[in-house]
Protein backbone atom coordinates (compact mmCIF):
# COMPACT_ATOMS: atom_id res chain seq x y z
CA UNK A 1 0.00 0.00 0.00
CA UNK A 2 1.36 3.34 -1.04
CA UNK A 3 -1.07 6.22 -0.73
CA UNK A 4 -4.68 7.30 -0.68
CA UNK A 5 -6.49 6.69 -3.97
CA UNK A 6 -10.03 7.58 -2.81
CA UNK A 7 -11.16 9.99 -0.11
CA UNK A 8 -14.68 11.00 0.84
CA UNK A 9 -15.50 13.87 3.18
CA UNK A 10 -18.76 14.68 4.96
CA UNK A 11 -20.78 12.57 2.53
CA UNK A 12 -24.53 12.91 2.84
CA UNK A 13 -27.31 11.40 0.78
CA UNK A 14 -30.89 12.31 1.62
CA UNK A 15 -34.19 11.07 0.22
CA UNK A 16 -37.76 12.18 0.67
CA UNK A 17 -40.15 9.57 2.04
CA UNK A 18 -43.47 11.36 2.18
CA UNK A 19 -43.10 14.32 4.53
CA UNK A 20 -39.95 12.85 6.09
CA UNK A 21 -36.35 13.32 5.04
CA UNK A 22 -34.32 10.11 5.26
CA UNK A 23 -30.54 10.41 5.46
CA UNK A 24 -29.25 7.17 3.96
CA UNK A 25 -25.66 8.40 4.40
CA UNK A 26 -25.09 10.97 7.12
CA UNK A 27 -21.77 12.83 7.34
CA UNK A 28 -19.43 9.96 6.45
CA UNK A 29 -15.66 10.27 5.92
CA UNK A 30 -13.77 7.46 4.14
CA UNK A 31 -10.14 6.95 3.11
CA UNK A 32 -9.19 4.11 0.75
CA UNK A 33 -5.51 3.32 0.28
CA UNK A 34 -4.19 2.13 -3.05
CA UNK A 35 -4.10 -1.68 -3.08
CA UNK A 36 -5.96 -1.98 0.24
CA UNK A 37 -9.05 -3.99 1.19
CA UNK A 38 -11.95 -2.37 3.03
CA UNK A 39 -15.18 -4.02 4.19
CA UNK A 40 -18.38 -2.04 4.79
CA UNK A 41 -20.58 -3.76 7.40
CA UNK A 42 -23.91 -3.06 8.99
CA UNK A 43 -27.53 -4.22 9.26
CA UNK A 44 -30.02 -3.95 6.41
CA UNK A 45 -30.97 -0.32 5.81
CA UNK A 46 -27.76 1.02 7.34
CA UNK A 47 -26.75 2.78 4.11
CA UNK A 48 -24.02 0.38 2.96
CA UNK A 49 -25.01 0.12 -0.69
CA UNK A 50 -25.80 3.82 -0.90
CA UNK A 51 -22.32 4.63 0.39
CA UNK A 52 -20.74 2.23 -2.11
CA UNK A 53 -22.65 3.83 -4.99
CA UNK A 54 -21.50 7.29 -3.91
CA UNK A 55 -17.86 6.20 -3.63
CA UNK A 56 -18.00 4.56 -7.06
CA UNK A 57 -19.65 7.48 -8.82
CA UNK A 58 -22.89 5.63 -9.57
CA UNK A 59 -24.78 8.27 -7.62
CA UNK A 60 -24.13 11.86 -6.55
CA UNK A 61 -24.29 12.91 -2.89
CA UNK A 62 -26.63 15.53 -1.51
CA UNK A 63 -23.52 17.14 -0.07
CA UNK A 64 -19.88 16.31 0.51
CA UNK A 65 -17.08 15.27 -1.83
CA UNK A 66 -15.53 12.12 -3.29
CA UNK A 67 -11.91 12.58 -4.40
CA UNK A 68 -10.33 10.10 -6.80
CA UNK A 69 -6.62 10.88 -6.84
CA UNK A 70 -7.53 14.37 -5.62
CA UNK A 71 -10.22 15.06 -8.24
CA UNK A 72 -13.77 15.59 -6.93
CA UNK A 73 -15.85 13.28 -9.13
CA UNK A 74 -19.04 14.72 -7.65
CA UNK A 75 -18.43 17.82 -9.76
CA UNK A 76 -18.02 15.84 -12.98
CA UNK A 77 -20.71 15.52 -15.61
CA UNK A 78 -22.63 12.26 -15.92
CA UNK A 79 -20.60 11.38 -19.03
CA UNK A 80 -17.29 12.10 -17.30
CA UNK A 81 -18.26 9.92 -14.32
CA UNK A 82 -19.32 7.15 -16.69
CA UNK A 83 -15.92 7.31 -18.38
CA UNK A 84 -14.17 7.02 -15.00
CA UNK A 85 -16.34 4.01 -14.11
CA UNK A 86 -15.36 2.32 -17.35
CA UNK A 87 -11.67 3.14 -17.21
CA UNK A 88 -10.66 3.24 -13.55
CA UNK A 89 -13.11 1.30 -11.39
CA UNK A 90 -14.97 -2.01 -11.53
CA UNK A 91 -18.26 -3.13 -10.00
CA UNK A 92 -19.49 -6.53 -8.86
CA UNK A 93 -23.06 -6.86 -7.62
CA UNK A 94 -25.15 -9.48 -5.86
CA UNK A 95 -27.02 -10.05 -9.12
CA UNK A 96 -24.63 -10.82 -11.93
CA UNK A 97 -26.30 -8.69 -14.65
CA UNK A 98 -25.00 -10.93 -17.44
CA UNK A 99 -26.70 -10.58 -20.81
CA UNK A 100 -28.44 -13.94 -21.41
CA UNK A 101 -28.09 -13.89 -25.20
CA UNK A 102 -24.30 -13.47 -25.01
CA UNK A 103 -21.67 -16.07 -24.14
CA UNK A 104 -19.47 -15.73 -21.06
CA UNK A 105 -16.67 -14.46 -23.31
CA UNK A 106 -18.90 -11.86 -24.97
CA UNK A 107 -20.20 -10.64 -21.60
CA UNK A 108 -16.64 -10.13 -20.37
CA UNK A 109 -15.64 -8.37 -23.58
CA UNK A 110 -18.32 -5.66 -23.40
CA UNK A 111 -16.55 -3.03 -21.23
CA UNK A 112 -13.37 -3.42 -23.29
CA UNK A 113 -15.08 -2.77 -26.62
CA UNK A 114 -14.91 0.99 -25.99
CA UNK A 115 -11.63 2.17 -27.47
CA UNK A 116 -10.32 -1.30 -28.34
CA UNK A 117 -10.42 -3.43 -31.45
CA UNK A 118 -12.63 -6.50 -31.17
CA UNK A 119 -9.67 -8.87 -31.46
CA UNK A 120 -7.78 -7.14 -28.65
CA UNK A 121 -10.92 -7.13 -26.47
CA UNK A 122 -11.44 -10.83 -27.15
CA UNK A 123 -7.87 -11.71 -26.24
CA UNK A 124 -8.09 -9.68 -23.05
CA UNK A 125 -11.44 -11.27 -22.14
CA UNK A 126 -10.04 -14.78 -22.58
CA UNK A 127 -7.15 -13.87 -20.31
CA UNK A 128 -9.56 -12.59 -17.65
CA UNK A 129 -11.70 -15.73 -17.88
CA UNK A 130 -8.51 -17.72 -17.39
CA UNK A 131 -7.68 -15.69 -14.28
CA UNK A 132 -10.99 -16.78 -12.69
CA UNK A 133 -10.65 -20.39 -13.87
CA UNK A 134 -13.34 -20.32 -16.55
CA UNK A 135 -11.52 -20.42 -19.89
CA UNK A 136 -13.26 -23.74 -20.64
CA UNK A 137 -16.68 -22.09 -20.16
CA UNK A 138 -16.07 -19.18 -22.53
CA UNK A 139 -18.67 -20.30 -25.09
CA UNK A 140 -21.40 -21.03 -22.54
CA UNK A 141 -24.31 -18.66 -22.02
CA UNK A 142 -25.38 -17.54 -18.52
CA UNK A 143 -28.24 -20.06 -18.45
CA UNK A 144 -25.67 -22.83 -18.75
CA UNK A 145 -23.55 -21.61 -15.82
CA UNK A 146 -23.90 -22.16 -12.08
CA UNK A 147 -24.31 -19.21 -9.72
CA UNK A 148 -20.65 -19.35 -8.72
CA UNK A 149 -19.56 -19.52 -12.36
CA UNK A 150 -21.79 -16.58 -13.26
CA UNK A 151 -20.26 -14.50 -10.48
CA UNK A 152 -16.78 -15.40 -11.71
CA UNK A 153 -17.76 -14.18 -15.17
CA UNK A 154 -18.97 -10.94 -13.57
CA UNK A 155 -15.62 -10.62 -11.77
CA UNK A 156 -13.72 -11.17 -15.02
CA UNK A 157 -15.87 -8.50 -16.68
CA UNK A 158 -15.18 -6.05 -13.84
CA UNK A 159 -11.42 -6.66 -14.19
CA UNK A 160 -11.06 -6.38 -17.95
CA UNK A 161 -10.04 -2.71 -17.96
CA UNK A 162 -7.53 -3.10 -15.09
CA UNK A 163 -9.51 -1.11 -12.48
CA UNK A 164 -7.68 0.67 -9.69
CA UNK A 165 -10.62 0.05 -7.34
CA UNK A 166 -13.07 -2.85 -7.34
CA UNK A 167 -16.41 -2.14 -5.65
CA UNK A 168 -18.31 -5.25 -4.55
CA UNK A 169 -21.91 -4.99 -3.33
CA UNK A 170 -22.90 -8.21 -1.50
CA UNK A 171 -21.01 -10.23 -4.15
CA UNK A 172 -21.93 -13.60 -2.61
CA UNK A 173 -25.47 -12.77 -1.50
CA UNK A 174 -27.00 -15.38 -3.83
CA UNK A 175 -24.42 -18.11 -3.26
CA UNK A 176 -24.03 -20.96 -0.80
CA UNK A 177 -21.38 -20.72 1.92
CA UNK A 178 -18.80 -22.92 0.19
CA UNK A 179 -19.08 -21.05 -3.11
CA UNK A 180 -18.98 -17.75 -1.20
CA UNK A 181 -15.68 -18.70 0.39
CA UNK A 182 -14.27 -19.42 -3.05
CA UNK A 183 -15.43 -16.08 -4.43
CA UNK A 184 -13.95 -14.12 -1.51
CA UNK A 185 -10.73 -16.08 -1.79
CA UNK A 186 -10.58 -15.17 -5.47
CA UNK A 187 -11.25 -11.47 -4.81
CA UNK A 188 -8.54 -11.18 -2.17
CA UNK A 189 -6.12 -13.10 -4.37
CA UNK A 190 -6.81 -10.71 -7.25
CA UNK A 191 -6.22 -7.76 -4.95
CA UNK A 192 -2.89 -9.20 -3.84
CA UNK A 193 -1.68 -9.91 -7.38
CA UNK A 194 -2.91 -6.73 -9.10
CA UNK A 195 -2.70 -4.11 -6.31
CA UNK A 196 -6.35 -3.28 -6.99
CA UNK A 197 -8.12 -1.74 -3.99
CA UNK A 198 -11.13 -3.74 -2.80
CA UNK A 199 -14.22 -2.16 -1.25
CA UNK A 200 -16.74 -4.81 -0.22
CA UNK A 201 -20.24 -4.41 1.19
CA UNK A 202 -21.26 -7.54 3.09
CA UNK A 203 -23.25 -8.90 6.03
CA UNK A 204 -20.59 -11.55 6.60
CA UNK A 205 -18.52 -10.66 9.66
CA UNK A 206 -15.89 -13.24 8.70
CA UNK A 207 -14.87 -11.16 5.69
CA UNK A 208 -13.78 -8.28 7.92
CA UNK A 209 -11.06 -10.54 9.36
CA UNK A 210 -9.59 -10.84 5.86
CA UNK A 211 -9.57 -7.10 5.16
CA UNK A 212 -7.16 -4.31 6.07
CA UNK A 213 -9.94 -2.08 7.37
CA UNK A 214 -13.64 -2.18 8.13
CA UNK A 215 -16.33 0.50 8.18
CA UNK A 216 -19.43 -0.15 10.29
CA UNK A 217 -22.58 1.76 9.46
CA UNK A 218 -25.79 2.21 11.38
CA UNK A 219 -28.52 4.61 10.30
CA UNK A 220 -26.17 6.13 7.74
CA UNK A 221 -23.44 6.94 10.26
CA UNK A 222 -20.10 5.29 10.96
CA UNK A 223 -20.08 3.59 14.37
CA UNK A 224 -17.22 2.07 16.33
Amino acid sequence: MNDTILAAYKLEKSYRSGPKEVRAVDGVDVLIERGSSTVILGPSGAGKSTLLHLLGGLDKPTSGSVLLDGLDICKFSDNARARIRNERVGFIFQFYHLLPEFTALENVMLPAMIGRRRRAARERAMKMLGSVGLEDRADHRPGELSGGESQRVAIARALINDPEILFCDEPTGNLDSKTSEGIYGLLFDIRKKSNTALVIVTHDERVSAMADASIRLRDGKIVQ
